[in-house]
């Protein structure tokens, strides 16, 4: 047996990319921000049930983008330039459209 280690079994160890996101979902809704990759939660159950409290703004939309080389902190697929985007003290962020806050969870591996 040589030395090489089974890389296929492997567990994941990076985070999910805007290209591995856009490549499931061309159409995803998600924003970039401090280098991660945060994805519109609004259909996850357990987000819309958790109460929360808006915090500070943390950043604000400057750039949309629809490929993934396009993409840098503050870059949305979907979300409009100028959009911000603010802290709670609940494990997302939320982002308010036209007076409407809607939650965006980042995205990490294990």
């Amino acid at each position: 047996m040589s030395g090489c280690s089974d890389s296929i079994n492997a567990p994941r160890t990076d985070n999910p990319t805007v290209k591995e996101m856009l490549s499931l979902n061309a159409d995803a809704d998600l924003f970039v921000a401090e280098g991660y990759v945060f994805s519109n939660a609004s259909h996850v159950d357990w987000v819309n049930e958790y109460e929360y409290e808006l915090g500070e703004q943390v950043g604000e939309i400057t750039k949309q983008a629809d490929t993934h080389w396009e993409f840098e902190d503050w870059t949305a697929s979907s979300l409009p330039v100028g959009t911000r985007i603010y802290a709670t003290n609940a494990p997302f962020y939320i982002a308010i459209v036209n007076g409407h806050e809607i939650p965006y969870i980042k995205l990490v591996e294990g």
